[in-house]
């Protein structure tokens, strides 16, 4: 079976899109086939694409996330999911209170798999410019590159 990776941000239309845009792109480098999704904690931009900046960033690194719907964290997601990421130490504490017993669900902060950046959260560019947006993506890409290595060395 192929790994299953969740990343989770608060309204799932900027960081955690992000997120699976970056792994995506980073096992389609490798050759690795891993099920990648992303999900939010909050419900407020349910079944809305990404935010254009986003869109506009993933696009500019080369990959296509317009497709990409918002929604939420799910319990089945605990047992469908390897792995769920969040993007920041508020959403783990909301995905630790969610964790139903019966969860196979690893759970971290995606930074936590960067050596040097362990407890810290990737920026939510929401209420920022063009330039926060690829900051952003500078940090999921670290954790993506970063997150594949462990997958591969697990497999």
């Amino acid at each position: 079976m192929k790994p299953s990776v969740l990343f989770v941000c608060l309204g799932n239309i900027c960081r955690s899109p992000l997120a699976d845009a970056a792994l995506r792109e980073e096992a389609r480098r490798l050759g690795m086939e891993v099920e990648v999704d992303s999900a939010g904690t909050g419900d407020w931009h349910v079944g809305r694409p990404p935010d254009a900046r986003a869109v506009a960033t993933a696009k500019r690194n080369g990959v296509d996330i317009s497709h990409l719907r918002a929604r939420l964290v799910t319990p089945e997601d605990f047992r469908r999911f390897d792995h769920i990421l969040a993007l920041d130490a508020q959403n783990l504490a909301n995905l630790e209170r969610m964790q139903p017993v019966d969860s196979k669900a690893e759970l971290s902060l995606l930074l936590d798999h960067v050596e040097g950046r362990e407890g810290e959260a990737v920026a939510d560019p929401y209420y920022g410019r063009d330039e926060h947006f690829d900051a952003t993506w500078s940090d999921v890409t670290a954790g993506a590159k970063a997150l594949a290595r462990k997958i591969a060395q697990a497999e």
